[in-house]
């Protein structure tokens, strides 16, 4: 049995489930999430828990049963609390600003970098280095301050670049003259 599946994920206080078929519709006070799981693992809403079950014992339905239940815990603390990604700006002259839902980054480049901020996500920039992703959505979140990191990585030699805040950039000894 998978031993991350066989925890029930616990309904806190404020937050509606609804369970039709294959489909999870969460609902809390951030906001609504809904996602369709796999045909071979059943979920079930019982006593403000969720139950995740497999119809089999094959590895892909034991990866997918915990797999279910990882992600239905995620959408209840997404809907409860919310995720947050914090991404560093490093470099001289580069900076940050979001005017509405566009994100402009100033990286060194002759044009500055324009990044339409998708529904759901919320961005918040402090000191002009700082980026704050926030959303309801864990694999939304995560993706937005990948694509971000993407445009600049740091670089291992002065360490430039845009990082995630508990980043650590491995640094390289740069050429000696003599």
């Amino acid at each position: 049995m998978s031993r991350i599946g066989k925890i029930p994920v616990d309904v806190p206080q404020g937050v509606e489930v609804k369970v039709e078929g294959h489909v999870v519709k969460i609902s809390g006070p951030k906001g609504k999430l809904e996602r369709t799981f796999h045909n071979n693992v059943s979920v079930k809403l019982e006593d403000s828990k969720i139950e995740v079950s497999r119809a089999s014992d094959i590895p892909t339905d034991k990866a997918l049963h915990g797999l279910t239940r990882s992600l239905i815990y995620n959408m209840v603390f997404g809907v409860t609390q919310g995720f947050k990604k914090t991404l560093e700006i490093v470099g001289v002259g580069y900076r940050a600003k979001v005017d509405k839902n566009i994100l402009e980054l100033s990286l060194g480049f002759s044009h500055p970098v324009k990044y339409t901020i998708p529904e759901g996500v919320k961005i918040d920039v402090e000191k002009n280095v700082k980026l704050d992703v926030y959303g309801i959505d864990k694999e939304l979140v995560g993706e937005v301050a990948s694509e971000i990191r993407r445009f600049l990585p740091p670089e291992p030699y002065k360490g430039k670049g845009i990082r995630y805040s508990d980043e650590h950039v491995r640094r390289k000894a740069g050429k000696t003259v003599g």
